[in-house]
């Protein structure tokens, strides 16, 4: 009688994963029956010998049958181990379509990434962000959806993205988020509006009482807006983009309040004036959103990591 003859016990009753072989025993079995030889087979898969002969007493014991041989001359199956070496040529063929599944899972998920950003974020951030991205992930098809804030949380929670960014006060519910910027916004007009003219700096109250171009409700600015100002008077114009304000603006059809990321250049070229505001901070934080208990993986990760380079 063999010594493993002698260490068998009776069957291991209890979970399947208590009474089975991992895929590493088995891998090694079916390495001892390819090569007639236990130091062999510990080579070929990069264990030492010492750790292959405990692996396989372990799953001798575990299975209670002896499964090999060893003698001077090598290591030859038990007639129990040819056996059982069948089952596992078919348990590791099963794990290796497992397997090539999975990887086909990862490749079609790393191959897209779906975005929904709030206008400013979407319009004056989000490019460069992607552009990053790409020399990363040459592979990765994107696509964006532009929005306000309600509508980045509607699409994360629908799972039509895969991460949002917002510019609002608070995060949606459902959503974690990392902050990943700040932002200020300013009071701005065409050249030609009396603020444009006026040497003090306008008084909170002013800017509250007076009908502004607005982007619609939802959108982060006017949440931030209203929420410093402690409410604001009917809009002069509602728009559903910044792009639309800011033209809008320009044209000298009233003022309106903008993301100072949003009118560089038509502060610097004089098409819109900042003007002055005291009494009230006009700053955001700028998030990234994912779905709660769902950290982004892949090339939304990679997407994330980029916003705070």
């Amino acid at each position: 009688m063999s010594n493993a003859d002698e260490q068998a016990g009776p069957a291991v009753t209890g979970p399947l994963a208590h009474r089975v072989p991992d895929l590493g025993a088995l891998e090694l079995l079916l390495a001892v029956a390819r090569l007639g030889s236990l130091g062999g087979a510990a080579r070929e898969l990069g264990i030492t010998q010492p750790a292959a002969s405990s692996r396989i007493r372990s799953m001798e014991r575990q299975l209670g049958v002896a499964l090999v041989d060893r003698s001077p001359r090598g290591s030859r199956l038990t007639d129990a181990g040819a056996l059982v070496t069948d089952w596992a040529r078919r348990i590791v063929a099963a794990a290796e379509a497992f397997d090539v599944g999975a990887q086909a899972l990862r490749v079609r998920r790393d191959s897209r990434l779906r975005v929904a950003a709030s206008m400013t974020i979407a319009e004056y951030l989000l490019p460069g962000w992607l552009l990053a991205l790409r020399a990363q992930r040459p592979d990765t098809a994107v696509s964006l959806h532009a929005g306000n804030s309600t509508v980045v949380a509607e699409r994360l929670l629908a799972d039509e993205a895969d991460l949002g960014f917002v510019e609002g006060l608070s995060v949606p519910a459902g959503l974690d988020s990392a902050v990943i910027a700040h932002d200020r916004l300013i009071v701005v007009t065409a050249p030609g509006h009396a603020w444009a003219r006026r040497r003090r700096s306008l008084a909170a109250g002013e800017l509250a009482s007076t009908p502004l171009i607005l982007r619609e409700k939802g959108s982060g600015t006017r949440q931030v807006l209203d929420a410093a100002l402690g409410g604001l008077a009917r809009p002069l114009i509602e728009l559903s983009s910044t792009t639309a304000v800011k033209a809008a603006a320009v044209s000298g059809a009233g003022p309106a309040v903008l993301s100072e990321l949003a009118v560089g250049e038509e502060l610097s070229m004089r098409r819109l004036v900042p003007v002055p505001v005291q009494g009230v901070a006009l700053t955001r934080d700028l998030r990234a959103v994912w779905p709660t208990g769902h950290r982004p993986t892949g090339p939304a990760r990679d997407l994330l990591s980029l916003t705070r380079g």
